[in-house]
């Protein structure tokens, strides 16, 4: 079994440019406000789900491993 991840958008930024639906259209949906949300809070590890964090221009998107927490997503600086 592989990691699992939690997901989190922060709609205090996001702004809505949907880059993240078209990138992993299975993990994020919009609103209607025009905001994204994680289609769930935890899902498995995947490439679509970080190139849409990566992606993202605002840097929105935050994950993280569950369990231990440890951040996956954005890299600390």
């Amino acid at each position: 079994m592989g990691d699992r991840w939690r997901v989190e958008v922060d709609r205090s930024l996001c702004i809505g440019s949907a880059q993240c639906t078209h990138v992993a259209p299975a993990g994020f949906r919009l609103d209607s406000a025009m905001q994204s949300h994680p289609t769930a809070p935890e899902m498995d590890a995947g490439e679509e789900i970080l190139e849409a964090a990566e992606g993202c221009p605002v840097e929105a998107i935050m994950i993280a491993l569950v369990g231990s927490g440890e951040v996956v997503f954005p890299p600390e600086e």
